[in-house]
């Protein structure tokens, strides 16, 4: 079989990737082996490839592939998110391109178009992903509005809400006006920003005094319903029982008293808005004082805001400042920094606003999930230090708000038969909800075209917490022997960012509907950030294109490019160079193998090096197995990628393969030859999940193999305690060698030229690597002394010297010259730090370390000048 001088990644990828899927690899079916399951972050359905997605699913398919060869059937189940709000979003900018509103349409017409916009669009990620060589069961993929998964998220919210845990009430919520839905608090990012206060006066009705409020939002002067003071401010007691005139809108308000006021901020007189902010809100329900909402669900000003409706708040901030100015009511504006709340997904400052919404109880439901993770650790998370964040999020929940503005996703069950508040019933469809709402109602005559479903739908995420077990069918069909089989599943590999949005909830529900966790070890990677450390968006134009970095440098280059630099919970900087050091990796075991392929075999003895080099690689192996499977049993999966790194690049290519290739134009013996195979395809079985492509390329081209034979599913090698003696001789053997390699190339002794070495061995060290040394030192002729060489070359290794004789390679006088110098440098070096330490004011008053550097110098001088002295003597 004719082997390529150069690695193809590009037709080598594509034919392998194929010959995964023909030969049905990556699919699992429920059998006698143990299970290992894995269920992908179901990235969003409007999703494309980028760097975040490149990370995690690159660990996946780590672990997946370790797993399979493990011999644990593993399945790592594939899928998307309907993404609500973003998904929604496109399709509402595609009608937009197309002329059409979807306020103009009905929800029918708009699904049929976002259905339309998902199965052309939705899941290019997933494809994407197999250029990376995710070995995902494509058979299994899954997405959150499939049938059976609407069905089981429907079932979830009939139970909680007969559980008595989902509830509908009217509540400050977080508005998106761009996505003109309600948010959870979770959704909602505050960012610091720089604005202004504004300091506006109200007169005192019938009086002609004023008060000062400050205030950040000008524009919610409109919908003030009360001035509020601390009654125990000694500055506004004069204005109890008074009542304020609004600027410009002329309302008459009353002032009214409460300690909530802080007198140190700002004026110490605090407008209320009840309609637009939740602690206003709070006074407003205590004081009973009126709701005005001033805004449209777009943020535009509706009749409230007077000759400024239809306008947006933003633009009606700076009109009505300007305004308020020239009719005299501002007194001052300063600039103020404070923390604004914007929408996770669309990024649109967020109104507070009240609302009639859907919330599910959460203090209860919680419990469960803090024991599992924070006191019996049945739930790890990877690294332990994000046991913090979780705890702080868990142990301070507020019931959260389910329900969504929107079309796309799963349509809130409940059925409306009436206009009271209470007039409704849950059930799973309406044939269901029409015998619920006769009972109700007590009437028989009703029809299902009384009834009128709830226009919301579900908050994405209240599906994605059932992903573990609804891709199972374990939510509708609890008993079926799938999700007996797969779950719990084992890994979970996701970012920090949603920890509580996702992973934390899917335990709230794991214990909630099985009693049993869905997961028990949770790996958070980094976020990928750019080398100047600024997090990669593709906003912020820092984002390489995922696919293009597959395109010049290897899926298997950027693979190991990326975990290179990234450590589990730790930010990754990512540099290009580090794909091309893994492309670089590619090459040289490329390189390595064409080298091996290359040697012709005889039937020769076996050279006592060859014999001994093979013995120390595989107690080298041994030891850097248990190494690498201690990283992946503590999620070190970047240090275990390192280990094998070294193992393959030093161990093996530069060391083995230099020690037992054979002489130029020479045979190799085939005990050598044979051997050396079975350790590349031990290197081989442990770089696999790193490097797929390249590593199945080069066991197909090792020899015929059949599909039964593939790498893919072949053994993970086993666990033997290494020779740690052995692996220390061998370090000193490097020394050695080491040594005469620095010799020959400062005397410029051409490694083509045999040389003589002898020993003087103090410490008794083992003859059993003299052949390796004399090999690959390319020694004629290998002694013993009792004592040192006169016009010889020396080093030391430990307490061993080792003296190379000159004979016609070196220039003696030139040698002696040379050394002289160095000498006499040294000694200059040497006077110069002794004069220093004899400065009594310097050693007492410099600090202890300082000290200690200079003591150090000293000695190293010392020892420095003792050694050219013996190797002078030994010249001359």
């Amino acid at each position: 079989m004719a082997i390529a001088a150069k690695y193809d990644p590009k037709t080598i990828e594509d034919k392998w990737y194929s010959y995964w899927m023909e030969n049905n690899y990556f699919h699992s079916e429920v059998n006698d082996k143990k299970p290992y399951t894995i269920v992908i972050p179901p990235p969003n359905v409007t999703g494309v490839l980028h760097m975040g997605h490149m990370l995690n699913n690159t660990i996946q398919d780590i672990l997946i592939r370790k797993a399979r060869l493990q011999g644990f059937n593993a399945c790592w189940v594939p899928g998307t998110d309907h993404a609500s709000i973003a998904t929604e979003a496109k399709v509402v900018a595609k009608l937009k391109s197309e002329g059409i509103d979807k306020a103009s349409i009905s929800r029918e017409e708009f699904m049929k178009h976002a259905w339309e916009w998902t199965d052309t669009y939705g899941g290019r990620i997933l494809d994407q992903l197999k250029k990376l060589g995710a070995s995902c069961d494509w058979e299994r993929t899954k997405f959150t509005l499939d049938n059976s998964l609407y069905e089981s998220v429907i079932q979830v919210f009939v139970d909680l809400y007969n559980k008595g845990l989902i509830y509908r009430g009217y509540r400050m919520v977080n508005w998106d006006p761009e996505a003109k839905t309600t948010l959870s608090d979770e959704e909602v990012i505050y960012e610091e920003r720089q604005g202004k206060l504004y300091y506006i006066t109200y007169a005192i009705e019938n009086s002609e005094e004023k008060l000062t409020i400050a205030t950040t939002r000008p524009e919610t002067i409109f919908g003030d319903t009360a001035i509020c003071i601390n009654p125990n401010d000694e500055r506004f007691q004069h204005l109890k029982g008074k009542k304020a005139i609004v600027p410009i809108v002329n309302r008459v308000i009353p002032i009214i008293e409460d300690e909530y006021v802080d007198v140190e901020f700002g004026t110490g007189c605090l407008k209320v808005t009840p309609a637009h902010d939740e602690n206003d809100k709070n006074l407003g329900d205590k004081h009973q004082l009126e709701v005005i909402d001033i805004f449209n669900d777009d943020a535009t000003l509706n009749q409230h805001g007077l000759h400024y409706q239809g306008k947006d708040r933003f633009e009606v901030r700076k009109a009505f400042t300007k305004e308020l100015e020239e009719k005299g009511f501002i007194t001052k504006i300063e600039d103020y920094t404070n923390k604004v709340g914007t929408s996770e997904r669309t990024k649109a400052v967020i109104e507070p606003k009240l609302s009639d919404q859907w919330f599910l109880k959460m203090e209860e439901l919680v419990k469960p999930a803090i024991k599992a993770v924070l006191e019996d650790d049945e739930v790890k998370l990877f690294p332990k230090k994000f046991e913090n964040t979780y705890s702080h999020w868990m142990n301070n929940i507020r019931d959260w708000n389910i329900s969504r503005q929107l079309w796309w996703g799963h349509r809130i069950p409940a059925y409306y038969y009436g206009e009271g508040k209470d007039d409704f019933v849950v059930a799973k469809n309406i044939e269901e909800a029409l015998v619920l709402a006769q009972e109700k109602t007590n009437n028989p005559d009703l029809t299902a075209n009384n009834l009128k479903q709830d226009d919301d739908a579900l908050d994405t995420w209240f599906s994605s917490w059932l992903w573990p077990m609804s891709v199972f069918d374990g939510v509708r069909n609890p008993d079926n022997k799938e999700f007996n089989y797969y779950y719990p599943t084992n890994d979970l590999v996701t970012g920090p960012d949603i920890l509580f949005f996702w992973v934390a909830r899917m335990i709230i529900a794991g214990y909630e509907f099985t009693g049993k966790k869905p997961f028990t070890n949770v790996y958070l990677t980094g976020l990928v950030r750019d080398k100047q450390g600024k997090k990669m968006s593709k906003s912020l134009g820092n984002s390489p294109d995922a696919l293009k970095l597959i395109e010049d440098y290897s899926a298997d280059g950027v693979r190991v490019g990326l975990l290179l630099s990234n450590a589990a919970g730790n930010d990754l900087l990512f540099d290009e160079s580090l794909c091309q050091q893994g492309k670089a990796f590619g090459n040289k075991i490329w390189n390595a193998f064409r080298l091996i392929k290359g040697w012709e075999v005889a039937d020769i003895p076996q050279p006592e090096s060859s014999k001994i080099a093979l013995e120390w690689y595989k107690e080298k192996f041994k030891n850097t197995l248990n190494e690498i499977n201690d990283h992946f049993e503590k999620y070190r999966i970047s240090d275990a990628l390192m280990a094998t790194y070294r193992l393959i690049w030093d161990d093996f290519c530069s060391w083995l393969l230099e020690m037992v290739k054979p002489a130029y134009g020479a045979p190799i013996d085939k005990v050598t030859l044979e051997e050396t195979i079975q350790l590349l395809e031990n290197n081989l079985k442990i770089l696999h999940p790193f490097m797929p492509f390249l590593t199945e390329e080069i066991w197909q081209n090792i020899t015929e193999r059949n599909p039964q034979e593939a790498l893919i599913i072949a053994s993970w090698p086993k666990d033997t305690k290494a020779n740690t003696q052995m692996i220390n001789d061998f370090e000193v053997v490097k020394e050695v060698i080491a040594g005469i390699r620095k010799i020959r190339k400062e005397k410029n002794i051409s490694f083509k030229n045999t040389i003589n070495l002898q020993v003087l061995n103090n410490d008794n060290f083992s003859k059993e690597y003299d052949t390796v040394i004399q090999k690959l030192g390319n020694i004629a002729t290998f002694s013993y002394t009792t004592e040192g060489i006169n016009n010889a070359l020396s080093f030391r290794v430990k307490t061993n010297e080792y003296f190379i004789p000159i004979g016609d390679n070196v220039d003696v006088a030139a040698e002696i010259e040379k050394l002289k110098e160095e000498l006499s440098y040294n000694e200059g070096f040497l006077k110069s730090v002794e004069k220093k330490l004899s400065n009594e004011r310097f050693v007492n008053n410099a600090p202890e370390k300082v000290v200690a550097i200079e003591k150090q110098k000293q000695a190293d001088a010392i020892a420095k000048i003792e050694a050219i002295k013996t190797s002078l003597a030994n010249l001359q």
